[in-house]
């Protein structure tokens, strides 16, 4: 009986130093491993390329350089791609495969907040702009894109009267 007192003490003794001076320090402390995700690369594209791949660029970052053609509610409201015409303003971009006229790219339904828009009231069309979005859809084939920057790269001359 009394060898058994002995070593349940020295088991007791010996669990109460390894908790009181063998803790894990900051330093020995196992840390749950964080993973830190950077943001989504963005594609550099041509608007162009997105119309002939929408799929490719479902979910995921664009770049382009592109010429202001004007805005538009051209796709606002359609259900299945959905961007209220009350929070939402389209813009239309011409094609950058036609040089001598100008023709918009319908294809691509591009879409802005309108309180951002409001900063670019001024755009003319032919103005060069570099859009980055995120295309979100692709109903009916196309591809349809929040736009999260415009930097208007280059203003056209207007013709003097």
């Amino acid at each position: 009986m009394f060898n058994k007192k002995i070593i349940i003490s020295a088991v007791l003794l010996l669990f109460a130093f390894n908790a009181a001076y063998c803790a894990p320090t900051s330093e020995t402390q196992i840390k749950p491993e964080v993973k830190v995700t950077a943001p989504a690369p963005k594609l550099n594209t041509s608007p162009l390329e997105i119309v002939a791949n929408p799929t490719k660029f479902l979910h995921k970052n664009f770049i382009m350089d592109a010429k202001f053609d004007k805005f538009s509610t051209l796709g606002l409201d359609y259900k299945k791609a959905m961007r209220d015409s009350h929070d939402y303003i389209g813009i239309l971009i011409q094609r950058d495969d036609v040089k001598d006229h100008n023709i918009p790219l319908s294809e691509l339904k591009l879409f802005v907040k309108r309180d951002y828009a409001e900063k670019f009231v001024d755009l003319n069309t032919g103005d060069k702009i570099k859009i980055s979005g995120e295309v979100f859809s692709t109903a009916l084939g196309d591809a349809w894109a929040d736009i999260k920057n415009i930097e208007v790269v280059e203003k056209v001359k207007k013709e003097e009267k």
